[in-house]
């Protein structure tokens, strides 16, 4: 996925609870002929075949080639196959069609939390990542999935500013900008004025005079380039947003943790590959990628316009994550 396709890269917050209803619909995106078209590939292997999961935006696919990666490197035979929505991949790992996916804590727990206990079911992730996690494995156990150890790398909802505007009202942190009374207005989905970890927690947790909403897709270039040009002077983006440089953007600080705790984890068929095996070869991601590691991988692909899996490939070369069997 390139920037100027970065739709599917909408916070994920915002989608959580979007098309809930149609969890068992449309899933000829995950039929075995459909590998090759979703980008899908199948590796040999002695211990078995795996098939990983992966959503249509940019750090989702290099995710999924890295964990294909190293389940391939621990014997096992991996293919991949993205598929567009967690509606409709969330219910295929309960199926056993795909094994293994690249996951978002919070993100995760609320999308099944909304499924489960309804669209006004109190909210069970927060910006504490192990409570968010325990929350995640009680709701996603009963359905025959399996919740491994997150990692340091975290992708969560963010706001920018231009360097400039930072630099001119002495600016870090989202409190500065509440303290500073300096009035802004945010580039953002629609969805920003009722969600509240976005207008209603900017102007409630830090005091920050919103001004109003320019409804541009979240993170596209034409947000960022209102924010750029003074249009607008605040930007509704994710943690791990690789072209914020390029627009002359930097991310303030969300230092009372407004956002819930969105670490990367795998979340696997708890049948299928539930196995210690599997989760220690996933694991040892975890000791070593980070949050600006994923930015950097995301600007491979999404500025540089190298391939998901020859990124994942150098990264894991250079992290000497696979071949020492």
């Amino acid at each position: 996925m390139t920037r100027s396709t970065r739709r599917a890269r909408t916070p994920r917050a915002l989608l959580a609870v979007a098309g809930v209803g149609v969890l068992t619909a449309g899933l000829s995106a995950c039929g075995g002929d459909s590998l090759e078209k979703s980008g899908g590939r199948a590796d040999g292997g002695g211990k078995g075949s795996l098939v990983v999961g992966s959503a249509s935006f940019t750090e989702s696919k290099v995710l999924a080639e890295i964990y294909a990666a190293l389940l391939r490197d621990a014997g096992y035979s991996t293919s991949i196959k993205t598929v567009d929505a967690r509606e409709l991949y969330e219910p295929a790992m309960e199926r056993g069609e795909i094994d293994v996916v690249p996951e978002y804590a919070a993100t995760l727990a609320e999308f099944l939390n909304k499924h489960q206990n309804g669209k006004d079911a109190p909210p069970v992730a927060s910006a504490d990542a192990d409570t968010t996690v325990k929350a995640l494995r009680k709701l996603a156990e009963p359905r025959g999935l399996k919740v491994l150890d997150p990692g340091r790398a975290v992708d969560q909802n963010a706001f920018a500013v231009t360097s400039d505007f930072a630099t001119e009202h002495q600016l870090k942190t989202l409190s500065d900008l509440g303290k500073s009374k300096v009035g802004v207005k945010l580039a953002a989905g629609d969805e920003c004025s009722q969600r509240p970890f976005c207008r209603p927690g900017l102007e409630k947790t830090y005091g920050i005079d919103v001004t109003g909403l320019d409804p541009l897709e979240v993170g596209s270039p034409q947000a960022k380039q209102a924010v750029k040009d003074g249009k607008d002077q605040l930007l509704l983006t994710t943690t791990t947003d690789a072209t914020l440089e390029q627009f002359g953007l930097v991310l303030l600080k969300d230092d009372k943790d407004l956002q819930n705790s969105d670490n990367v984890l795998p979340v696997v068929n708890a049948k299928k590959a539930g196995t210690e095996e599997i989760a220690y070869a996933l694991g040892k991601l975890n000791r070593v990628l980070t949050t600006a590691d994923l930015t950097e991988l995301n600007k491979k692909v999404d500025a540089e316009r190298l391939k998901p899996a020859d990124v994942a490939a150098r990264y894991l070369k250079q992290k000497r994550l696979v071949g020492k069997r």
